[in-house]
């Protein structure tokens, strides 16, 4: 294992050991909301810490963006961290055993590393670029559908965009009458982490910010899956709007997501 994903491992798994002591102690789970359906925990502030702790400990020069607490600067900046402590706060916040811990390692733009840790089911999912994608320590790849028919799709609503919920809809229909089924789990790095393991056959949705995505991302890619934006290029980080799954899958998922693709969302 690369000496920086030994790092970002031990920092998934210490936010993981916070995340699961604090199921003994619901009590002390304290929500509060930071924007429109977005909602924060106590707990994701402590998860966060632990992992910036264990990555300041080994490499205090290197910068780190993390959802809570923004971007801490480095003085080597050419290697960034992409934080998320709990991908799936909702999901934890009403008792729904579904949530992981996502963490990039950027170096010079480029993501190299990736963990996305889900510490309920101790399923560690771990990409090194151009090594592939691992689940607890075994090679993982995408699924190998040919076209849409039998495949289940994943989705995130766009909860924090609902003015977007007309062409959501309709693109959520036109992929529904092609597919087996669709699931919608409340966090986007697991959906990313499943698509890699072959789990999912693709997924799609808009809005997301970089730690939703950052080391999902690699991982889908390592094992085999295309990443796009809803035309079919690379600007999904800056527009949130990100398609995942095999080649033919996400030909096909494009075509239908094109169809009802309005001019505020062709970015």
């Amino acid at each position: 294992m690369h000496p920086m994903l030994n790092i970002a491992v031990r920092a998934a798994r210490n936010a993981g050991q916070v995340i699961v002591k604090s199921l003994s102690q619901p009590d002390n789970i304290e929500a509060i909301q930071k924007g429109s359906n977005d909602f924060v925990t106590n707990v994701d502030r402590e998860a966060e810490a632990a992992i910036i702790h264990t990555i300041k400990k080994s490499y205090p020069e290197h910068s780190i963006v993390a959802e809570e607490s923004g971007e801490i600067a480095g003085t080597n900046p050419d290697y960034q961290w992409i934080i998320d402590p709990l991908d799936g706060t909702t999901n934890f916040v009403k008792g729904i055993p579904h949530y992981a811990i996502s963490i990039a390692l950027r170096v010079k733009g480029r993501t190299e590393q990736a963990v996305v840790y889900d510490p309920i089911r101790d399923e560690l999912f771990t990409a090194t670029r151009g090594s592939g994608a691992q689940l607890n320590g075994y090679r993982i790849r995408t699924g190998k559908a040919k076209d849409l028919a039998g495949t289940i799709l994943a989705t995130g609503f766009p909860f924090k965009q609902k003015h977007q919920i007309e062409p959501y809809l309709k693109m959520f229909q036109a992929l529904f009458v092609e597919c087996a089924d669709i699931r919608r789990a409340g966090s986007a790095a697991l959906d990313l982490a499943y698509v890699a393991a072959g789990r999912i056959d693709g997924f799609w949705e808009m809005g997301l910010k970089p730690w939703d995505t950052a080391a999902g991302e690699l991982l889908a890619k390592e094992a085999g899956a295309i990443v796009t934006d809803f035309v079919g290029g690379h600007n999904y980080e800056q527009s949130g709007n990100l398609v995942v799954g095999n080649p033919r899958v996400v030909k096909q998922m494009l075509a239908k997501i094109r169809e009802h693709l309005p001019e505020n969302l062709a970015r």
